[in-house]
């Protein structure tokens, strides 16, 4: 899925799972330099994190990076602080709207490296599944991996 230039990082399979995904932006991070560096060794994780927004900027909250045994020692690293995340304004808007009027929630669906120098988060909104739904996506993904496993011995 990643394109030519980017490699990637982690992704939030739990969003997959709990939440029907609809459309997808692709956003910029701020980080600090000790959480590059975390990054870099993968230590990341987007299990249980979100996206909220406040003051008309969005924030990737519960985001968890390790920090690195030879972090600074004049440096107290948080590694579940919020994160400022990097969308054009059109796009703030955008998602305001759909978050405030129509009920969805922001989700991080992965984190990638683009042209292996910069950090993007892909963010998408998102709708909650209820439990039919739940099992309804997971016996038509076992369809299909059976189905291709059928065509495959033929």
């Amino acid at each position: 899925m990643t394109k030519k230039g980017e490699s990637y990082i982690s992704q939030n399979k739990k969003a997959f799972h709990d939440y029907t995904l609809t459309e997808r932006f692709e956003a910029g991070i701020v980080l600090e330099g000790w959480e590059v560096k975390s990054i870099r060794e993968g230590r990341v994780q987007l299990k249980d994190s979100y996206v909220v927004i406040r003051k008309q900027e969005a924030f990737l909250i519960n985001c968890h990076i390790s920090p690195l045994k030879t972090v600074s020692t004049h440096i107290t690293p948080d590694p579940l602080r919020a994160r400022k995340l990097l969308l054009s304004h059109k796009e703030l808007k955008k998602l305001i709207g759909a978050v405030e009027r129509k009920g969805n929630t922001l989700v991080p669906v992965k984190m990638y490296w683009k042209k292996n120098r910069y950090v993007k988060v892909e963010v998408a909104l998102a709708v909650g599944k209820k439990k039919h739904d739940k099992r309804a996506s997971e016996k038509a993904r076992e369809w299909e991996r059976d189905k291709a496993r059928l065509l495959r011995k033929k």
